[in-house]
Formats: structure tokens, C-alpha cells, sequence
């Protein structure tokens, strides 16, 4: 199985959008090379912005530009378009319910060597609290080409976050299809669901395969949109299997897990369990390791969907 990085996907996906709309625009924030946005600005240079290190300004530039009826998408790191431009991400974007599509890479803990001031574990949960935002993350290089698409149809603002690690490409692009809001069950099952986003969505699927030789089936499903959730899909999964466990790589407060849980709580209350960075920063290492550390593996979706079965 090959391996590819979603935020070089994300930078493809603009090219492909360049070439049939001339009102979609990019900008970025002094990181085109680690966004891979320097794609995009390669193929049409007149049409890229580099902002500099000034995120809280780009959003609000970005705000106008899609008042002129242009489709901005501005590209930094999680960390800086979701934490430092927060206020504007807030008021100049989402308050006006402008059409402007945040691409935002290097989320979650797999940054690596940058340290606990580059890995944002909070993003979905600071998204997620503004009214209006759609929410997502990819599993691999086919659905976020087809995400940023999505995106660019959707009329509103969108956040998108892409990671800096390579990661399996298990869908097919010819038959793969997206659509906001809806979430994919990757392999049956009736024992357990598996709820997963991002880099987790091929761990909860090996994890599937392993349990099944145990005798174990698990339902697993790659819930790409954090908001607005798929409640069909989630109500569906809580009734057939009894037992969910949501498995993303960010932090189990505001995140995946809590819609998830909120969700249930009011509708179908089920027996849940959450994979995530506990309440605590992360630290500097390599990311195979700090995943491995902080429990983002197929080994620990095994042993925690173990313990709630037994429960």
C-alpha cells in the first residue's frame, strides 16, 4: 500500500480547482513549502498571496477577498490558523458566514520534532465552537483531493485539517466519493464500533482485521466530518453494536469523541470510550513514537476496545 501526506493532496487539490475557477485564490503564511500550497503557487503565481508570519491579518484579508466573490483558501499550520487567528478565524469569518476555506496542516501530535508550541491538539474543539464551521479531516491523499473539492462547493467557511506524515491511500479514486456530513463505514461488524478520524483511520482498520481474528467484529467507521456529525451513522452504530469507541489525534476534550458523546447522551446513551491526547501538552520526539506514546496506535485501539467489551 502506498503512502502519501494529506497536506500534499491539499496542495493538488488547489491546482485542480485553479484550473477551472480563476476566482479561486491562496494564501499563506510564510509555511508554502510545508503546506504544500507551493504547488498552487507555482501553477498560477498572480493568484498566490504570501501574508508572511501575520496569520490574524491573512484571515481578515482573506474575509475581504470573498467579499469581491472570491474563493480564498488561506494555509497555515493548525496551530497558528486555528489558536493565533482564532478572534479573526471567529469574527471576521465565521459571525459573517464569509465563504472562505481554511486549510490548515501539521495538526496533531505527529508534527514530531516542532514540540508541544507546533502541535495543535485543540483545533477541532476551538473550530468546532464556532457557529456555522464545517469541521474535517482526512484519512488519506483520495478523500482529502476530494475534501478540498467539498469544500470549495460548500458555501460557508470550512476547516480542514491535513497531516504532516505520509499515511496509507487505501480509498480508490475512481469509485471514492465525499459529501459533508456523512461518514464511512469501512468494514461491518456488530460487536463494537470504531469511530475514527485522520492518521487513526488506518489503525482502526488494521485493528479491525486483528480483532477479527479473535473473533471480534468491529464496525469501523472513518467519520472525516467532525462537524456536522453524521448522527444517523452514530445513532445506527450505538444500536447494532452497543459499544463505540472514537480513536482521533487530538485532545479527548472538544473533539471527535465529545460530539460523539454529546450526541449520545441526549438520544441513545451507550457505553463509550475515548482514544486522544489526555489533558496535557505534547513534547518534542518522532512522531512514530509520540504516537505510539500517547496511545494513537492499533496496538491500544486493540487493548482499549478489549477493556470495553469485557465491561
Amino acid at each position: 500500500m502506498s503512502e502519501k501526506a494529506t497536506r500534499a493532496a491539499y496542495g493538488e487539490a488547489l491546482v485542480e480547482l485553479g484550473q477551472v475557477n480563476e476566482k479561486v485564490v491562496v494564501l499563506d503564511a510564510d509555511l508554502a513549502a510545508a503546506t504544500m500550497t507551493v504547488t498552487f503557487k507555482k501553477a498560477f503565481p498572480q493568484r498566490h498571496y504570501d501574508m508572511g508570519i501575520a496569520e490574524a491579518n491573512m484571515v481578515n484579508v482573506a474575509a475581504g477577498m470573498s467579499t469581491m466573490g472570491l474563493i480564498p483558501f488561506c494555509s497555515t499550520f493548525a496551530m497558528f490558523g486555528a489558536g493565533r487567528a482564532y478572534e479573526q478565524v471567529r469574527n471576521s469569518i465565521g459571525y459573517t458566514q464569509l465563504n472562505v476555506k481554511i486549510g490548515a496542516s501539521h495538526g496533531g501530535i505527529s508534527v514530531g520534532e516542532d514540540g508541544a508550541s507546533h502541535q495543535c491538539l485543540e483545533d477541532y474543539a476551538l473550530m468546532r465552537s464556532i457557529p456555522g464551521m464545517v469541521v474535517m479531516s482526512p484519512a488519506d491523499e483520495v478523500e482529502a483531493r476530494a475534501m478540498v473539492k467539498a469544500a470549495y462547493e460548500h458555501q460557508g467557511p470550512v476547516y480542514m485539517r491535513f497531516g504532516r506524515s505520509p499515511v496509507p491511500v487505501f480509498h480508490d479514486e475512481e469509485t471514492f466519493r465525499f459529501e459533508i456530513g456523512r461518514g464511512e463505514v469501512m468494514r461491518e461488524g456488530t460487536d463494537i464500533a470504531i469511530i475514527a478520524n485522520g492518521l487513526l483511520v488506518a489503525e482502526a482498520v488494521e485493528a479491525g482485521e486483528l480483532l477479527a481474528v479473535q473473533g471480534i467484529h468491529a464496525r469501523i467507521i472513518n467519520m472525516a466530518t467532525v462537524k456536522p456529525l453524521d448522527e444517523t451513522l452514530v445513532r445506527k452504530a450505538a444500536e447494532e453494536c452497543g459499544r463505540i469507541l472514537t480513536c482521533e489525534e487530538h485532545s479527548v476534550i472538544g473533539g471527535l469523541g465529545d460530539a460523539v458523546c454529546s450526541f449520545l447522551s441526549e438520544t441513545r446513551p451507550t457505553p463509550v470510550k475515548r482514544i486522544g491526547t489526555p489533558d496535557v501538552f505534547g513534547h518534542s520526539g518522532p512522531a512514530a513514537a509520540l504516537l505510539e506514546q500517547f496511545g494513537l496506535c492499533t496496538e491500544n485501539i486493540i487493548s482499549v476496545s478489549m477493556s470495553l467489551l469485557g465491561e
